[in-house]
Parts: C-alpha cells; structure tokens; sequence
C-alpha cells in the first residue's frame, strides 16, 4: 500500500515579512522623534532653571555691594553663584568656563557702568532662543530685569549685543515672538540670548 504524504510548509512570504519591517521602521521613526522632542523640551526647562538660579545667585552674592563692578564669568564661577552642573565635570576652583544645557557658553558680565549685569547663554537652536528671548523673566519693578536681547550670528559680544535690533526696554519686556524669531535667526547653534539685570 502506498502512502501519500502531504508536503505542509508554514512560514511568512517575503511581502509579508517586508510588511513587517516596514512597520517597525515607521513606528522607530516616530519613536525617536518623540525623543529628540522631549530631550529638547528637557534642555530647554534645564537652562530656564540655570538662568533663574544664576540671576538669583549673583543679586544674592552682590545684594550687600553699592555695584557689580568686578563680577566677571570667572568671579560668578569662583564663588558658587554659578551652578556646579555648569562647569563640566569641573570644581569651582579650577572651572573657568560655564556651559548651558545646550553645551553653549555662559558669560556673566557686570555692565558698563556697573549697575548692572549680563548675563548670557550661547550655543542655541532657533526654537530654543525664539522661547528664551520671548519668556516672561520677571517684567514687573521687583524682578531687576531691565533688557533681553537676542541675535543669531553667534559671535555677538556681552558688550555689543544690546544695541542689536533684538533687545527691548523693560516697557515692553517680555519680547514678542516675532521680535523674537526674527533676531534668532542663525542657523544650527549660532543663537545668543542676553538678559540685562540690576
């Protein structure tokens, strides 16, 4: 007696299993744009807290002097009013340089005449500059913020950049978001934000 046997094969084709792949692509794309979104959400919340802490350190450090004559990044930076996760990986006795969340620059500089400080964040994208220049640091009397400026060519020095287009008196503080975006207009990590306190 002869038997048949019958030949079962299982498995997925080719199409289906391109299907599947495409899939996976589609779904890891979107997975790591959601986490490029969220990284940026999370620097930029990271460096609105050290412009927050820095201003506050420095009225703090000086709030017993009749000026700010003297302070400079170095000064900042020797005497705690800058935080240590700004020094990369450096103490405060050997740090001579602060960095952002953005791994931009941080200068602080005492103005001019003295009465006043700078204080500025280097190395930003578009977005997070249009969102730095046009939030609201404190626009009433008590807060001692005084001017914000912004600029996009990424070599606007602490002096210079207040006479730029981009900054504002404290009658209009905070900048609007078209001032805003039209003064961060460098491309890549070229954008600069200053804030002016006394």
């Amino acid at each position: 007696m002869k038997t048949l046997y019958k030949s079962e094969q299982s498995g997925r084709s080719m199409v289906e299993m391109l299907g599947v792949l495409a899939i996976i692509g589609v779904l890891s794309v979107g997975g790591i744009a959601g986490y490029s979104k969220a990284m940026a959400k999370f620097k930029l919340s990271k460096v609105m807290d050290q412009v927050s802490m820095t201003v506050a350190n420095v009225r703090t450090l000086y709030s017993g002097q009749p000026n700010y004559s003297g302070l400079t990044t170095e000064t900042a930076i020797q005497m705690g009013a800058i935080g240590a996760e700004m020094l990369n990986g450096k103490k405060t006795t050997s740090a001579t340089e602060a960095y952002n969340a953005f791994n931009g620059q941080v200068f602080v500089e005492a103005a001019g005449d003295g009465r006043s400080f700078w204080v500025t964040f280097t190395g930003l994208g578009k977005e997070a500059c249009v969102s730095l220049g046009s939030s609201d640091w404190g626009s009433g009397s008590g807060s001692g913020l005084i001017g914000v400026g912004v600029d996009g060519s990424g070599s606007a020095a602490v002096t210079s950049l207040p006479a730029s287009s981009g900054t504002t008196a404290a009658a209009t503080l905070p900048l609007s978001l078209a001032t805003a975006a039209s003064g961060c207009s460098g491309s890549g990590d070229t954008n600069v934000v200053v804030w002016n306190y006394n």
